[in-house]
Order: C-alpha cells, then sequence, then structure tokens
C-alpha cells in the first residue's frame, strides 16, 4: 500500500499526539516512583519489571509505527545523489556505532533478563564514545533519524523523538547523579549531553581513572 502524498494538519497533528502520548507512557512506566510502587505492592513481579516493561514499550510502539507508515508520503525535497549517498552512508555508521558500543553495556540488565542492581553497585562503564558525550545511543538516534529521507510525517517524527531525547537525557542524568553523586556531576561538566563538542571530552587515561573508581558492566544511555 502507497499512501497519499498529501498528508493534511489533521493527519499530522494525529501522529504528534500519538508520539507525545507513547513518550508519556514511556517515561511514565520508567518513572522511579511507578517502580517502587510495583516493588511495593507486587514484590514478587518486581524482578521481572524491566522485561515487562520492554515488552510493553514495544507493544505500544507497533501502532505509532504503523500510524507512521499510513501518512507517508512525498518528499519534502529532493537531494542530489551524493547528498542522499551521504546521508546513507552517516546513518550506516552510525548503526554500525550502536552495534559496537553494546559490548560496554550490560544487555542482560537492559533487556530485563537479569535483574539489574538498584543501588548503582554494579557501575558505571564509559565506553570510547562516553568520552566524547553523555548519551552516546541518543546521539546516534538522532543521527540516524535526521539523515532519513524527508516527508512531512518524518518531520513530525523527527521533532517529535528529539525533544524526547533531549528531555530524556535531562532524566537520565538526574538518576545517574542519584546513583553516582559527585562523580557524576563532574563527568556531566566535563563531557556534553547529546552532541560531541570540541574540547569536552575526556582522554582515554582519564576515562580509565573515572571507572576504576566506579567499575562495573553497566554503561548510561
Amino acid at each position: 500500500m502507497v499512501a497519499d502524498p498529501a498528508v493534511g494538519p489533521a493527519g499530522l497533528t494525529l501522529l504528534a499526539i500519538t508520539w507525545a502520548l507513547y513518550f508519556c507512557l514511556h517515561s511514565l512506566l520508567a518513572a522511579t516512583p511507578v517502580k517502587a510502587v510495583v516493588s511495593a505492592r507486587l514484590p514478587r513481579l518486581a524482578p521481572a519489571y524491566r522485561l515487562a516493561y520492554n515488552g510493553v514499550a514495544l507493544a505500544a510502539l507497533l501502532p505509532v509505527l504503523w500510524l507512521q507508515w499510513q501518512l507517508s508520503g512525498a518528499p519534502l525535497f529532493e537531494m542530489p545523489v551524493p547528498v542522499r549517498l551521504a546521508c546513507d552512508i552517516v546513518a550506516i555508521a552510525a548503526v554500525a556505532a550502536f552495534l559496537w558500543t553494546l559490548r560496554w553495556y550490560d544487555m542482560g540488565a537492559f533487556t530485563g533478563l537479569r535483574n539489574e542492581a538498584a543501588d548503582g553497585s554494579a557501575g558505571f562503564t564509559l565506553s570510547p564514545l562516553h568520552r566524547h558525550v553523555r548519551h552516546p545511543w541518543y546521539f546516534l538516534a538522532l543521527v540516524i533519524i535526521w539523515t532519513r529521507p524527508m516527508d512531512a510525517a518524518w518531520l513530525v517524527a523527527s521533532i517529535a523523538i528529539t525533544l524526547y531525547l533531549v528531555v530524556g537525557s535531562h532524566l537520565e542524568d538526574a538518576k545517574l547523579v542519584d546513583t553516582f553523586g559527585e562523580a557524576y556531576r563532574r563527568y556531566r561538566e566535563r563531557v556534553p549531553g547529546l552532541w560531541p563538542w570540541p574540547g569536552q571530552s575526556l582522554s582515554a587515561a582519564e576515562a580509565e581513572g573515572w571507572m576504576a573508581r566506579h567499575a562495573g558492566p553497566g554503561a548510561s544511555g
């Protein structure tokens, strides 16, 4: 099925609201108070919370993506072939970088297949990308979404996702400050959150020193 290229304001507004509702649900379920309520009232289910959270997030995303596809239309502008090729290369590089960083993440805890330490005792690991940006997965996601062909519906989605990542990075920072305290505050002062910036990064030696004081298998997004 090919969607009608002429997407009206009503459809785009509905898409924006749908993305916003999804992000609200995603943030609500990830909030520490919600996890605390589940742990207090359903202690037997608490160990499986992360796994259930990921399942609900994935299931809730499917109708959003379906609507996104339904509203896809003609590109807002045509890009020359060299520019299109360059964008594809950058996006592929971002995907490859994402896969490369997985070795520094505790994927068992991230997916919910293994319980994560609630007190931060599992530690915090800085991947090479963490030396240059505090949230490398968010950064790579921004690279990918803004190098895709841009129709009206994808522009709405890109703006919504970008806003969510900006807000999400601040929420993630707050959680990490609660977990690691002054050490993370100093790290936050040295390294930008979403986009690498010249002169604002850690050397390899500095990163090794930071990890030596807070060793463990985990890494932030």
